[in-house]
């Protein structure tokens, strides 16, 4: 079964690919930053408690913008199988 993607929804994939760019370089940066001071201060090693928190919500909006790429295999199938019933 083959879909057509429409300019919308291509243009609307191609955002949310761009956001999650945008969203993982700053990750990289604000992280690195927080490592670096942390050294700096030579503590408790407390950047990993924001590193890990942000990256569960890194993602899990990785995983939206792969779960709403249009022509996805898995979800036309999924569609298949409710039309046949």
């Amino acid at each position: 079964m083959q879909t057509t993607v429409t300019y919308e929804q291509a243009k609307r994939q191609v955002e949310r690919k761009i956001g999650l760019m945008t969203h993982a370089a700053v990750f990289v940066l604000v992280n690195a930053g927080l490592m670096l001071l942390n050294m700096q201060l030579g503590r408790f090693s407390w950047s990993a408690f924001p590193l890990f928190g942000w990256g569960i919500g890194l993602v899990f909006h990785a995983l939206s913008v792969i779960a709403h790429a249009p022509g996805n295999s898995w979800k036309q199938r999924m569609i298949q199988h409710e039309l046949n019933k």
